[in-house]
């Protein structure tokens, strides 16, 4: 069904659909029995539940920061079964990012380009809307991730600054923090990650973090694009500053996995990250190197080219911990986290009885 419907939507500009499908689910939750129809309670299932960073995941699918900048639809993406959802990425003062258009589909790879450029509403407008839908829902289950970052016109020596704004303003609100150096989007934003420009953001908010009596987890979303010796670096400094853990991965810039499409195709797209299929194979390798070279140590949100039970399945055996969809999310419709864990209960429940004959 959704096959039919993606057709439909893909006639109109991404970004348009994306807010105006996500409004109609507003109004349609409302219609009497629907919500029990929608709602998965297979993605609740005791199987699936992970605790992580010392925080309760009912399941370890979630929504990546990107989709829901301002936090205005976590009841929607609660009621689809999302475990954990990723909000921003939110900066210090409201901007409207890159000139549009901005968003690209690439169905034949079951890829997005997107060059976005950190477009939300601004720090204070997002921390009151948590508030009110954390006062509004005070039985949720659902884990609410901070994605912070800076502004475009903040130079990188005043970055630091952004980020302990964002992260004083949100602190009571998201249970998570993650923090997004590795967005190819705003101009100079991935210096950002250069070790000791990092160990000046992170060791700062750290400080701040432990002045309180519940630290939030502060995790570091990376780039594909580094080499080995980059990601060396990012490892030894996770351990220094006692990050809890790193999302693996960002887009990348690279289209060398866009085979089958005109160069001149490829060009007209113009710069931004790349998201989806072509991402998989980086991604997995990522996160496969990270956990093997820590032993473990350092929990991974696995994201990029994940539509399947069997992609996540493929992260898990990797070494990650959790796994977070987005481009997945647009490719396969509404029912990608039920689906998802639907494949994940039975591996899980088969890997038990494996390990206890």
């Amino acid at each position: 069904m959704y096959k039919l419907i993606r057709k439909i939507l893909f006639l109109f500009p991404p970004e348009d659909i994306h807010y105006f499908s996500m409004s109609a689910f507003s109004v349609a939750k409302y219609i009497p029995g629907l919500r029990r129809i929608i709602s998965p309670s297979i993605t609740r299932n005791p199987v699936l539940y992970k605790n992580i960073f010392n925080l309760p995941f009912v399941n370890p699918v979630g929504l990546a920061a990107g989709f829901d900048k301002n936090a205005r639809y976590l009841s929607e993406l609660e009621l689809l079964g999302f475990g954990s959802i990723e909000i921003g990425t939110v900066t210090p003062k409201p901007q409207a990012g890159n000139d549009k258009p901005r968003l690209f589909r690439i169905p034949e790879h079951n890829a997005i380009i997107n060059r976005m450029g950190f477009n939300n509403e601004g720090v204070k407008a997002v921390a009151k809307r948590l508030a009110l839908w954390r006062a509004a829902n005070k039985k949720t289950k659902v884990i609410i991730g901070g994605n912070i970052g800076k502004n475009k016109i903040t130079p990188n020596n005043e970055a630091w600054k952004d980020y302990e704004i964002c992260f004083r303003e949100l602190f009571d609100f998201v249970d998570y923090f993650v923090v997004n150096v590795s967005s190819p989007n705003t101009p100079g934003l991935r210096e950002l990650q250069e070790k000791d420009s990092l160990n000046k953001i992170l060791s700062h908010l750290q400080t701040i973090n432990w002045l309180h009596a519940v630290p939030r987890p502060v995790l570091l979303k990376i780039a594909p694009d580094l080499t080995t010796s980059q990601v060396d670096d990012l490892i030894s400094l996770a351990f220094e500053i006692g990050l809890d853990g790193l999302v693996v991965t960002n887009t990348t810039i690279s289209r060398k996995e866009l085979t089958g499409i005109d160069e001149q195709i490829i060009d007209k797209f113009g710069p931004g990250g790349l998201s989806g299929r072509p991402l998989k194979q980086r991604s997995t390798a990522i996160v496969r190197y990270i956990h093997e070279k820590t032993g473990g140590k350092i929990p991974i949100i696995a994201s990029g080219g994940i539509f399947t039970a069997e992609d996540a399945l493929e992260k898990f055996d990797a070494g990650a911990a959790l796994v977070q969809v987005w481009t997945g999310f647009i490719y396969e419709g509404p029912t990608i986290v039920k689906k998802i864990c639907r494949g994940l209960i039975s591996a899980f429940k088969d890997q038990r009885e494996n390990n206890h004959p």
